[in-house]
């Protein structure tokens, strides 16, 4: 397997259930040496996770940060809001395992986190995972990954990309 770089900047975002782990995080990432551009929330107050979602999601496809990281309450909103965004492959993950699996067989350039279903240690735990596994390349997994982009492009069905591949 080639040496890949590590991701340097990073699009962090979060609701504002996710708003003191966002921040926890970006303070121990930028301590790591890593560049963190904040797509919001700022406060704690109520607001809506895909606007963050959308924005963080969009940084990243478009090659502005090298990989994202989104916080809301459970991870599942900010996951399916950013994995509207063409190109954007979020994953939720919840423990060091999932956040392995996600770099190293589905190529995630998002990681979604829930605040309220995980702690701060641990959630720390999946980021330092999270960015230090590359993806495997392994031909089963890009050809996986080829069939997805295709739906995403041409919206066509399973079938269609199973003809295809």
């Amino acid at each position: 397997m080639s040496s890949v770089p590590k991701p340097r900047r990073i699009a962090i975002g979060s609701d504002h259930a996710g708003f003191e782990l966002k921040e926890w995080l970006k303070a121990r990432l930028v301590e790591a040496g890593y560049e963190c551009q904040d797509f919001g929330t700022d406060s704690p107050q109520s607001c809506d996770y895909p606007d963050f979602s959308f924005a963080v999601a969009q940084a990243v496809v478009s090659g502005q940060c090298d990989t994202g990281i989104l916080v809301c309450g459970t991870g599942i909103g900010t996951s399916i809001a950013a994995n509207k965004v063409r190109g954007a492959r979020c994953a939720l993950c919840w423990n060091e395992y999932t956040a392995r699996m996600a770099r190293s067989h589905n190529d995630a350039n998002i990681l979604a986190l829930g605040a309220r279903v995980i702690g701060m240690e641990l959630a720390w735990e999946i980021v330092k995972v999270w960015l230090e596994t590359p993806f495997s390349g392994e031909e089963r997994h890009c050809r996986r990954l080829k069939k997805i982009s295709q739906m995403e492009s041409n919206g066509i069905s399973s079938q269609e990309a199973k003809k295809t591949c």
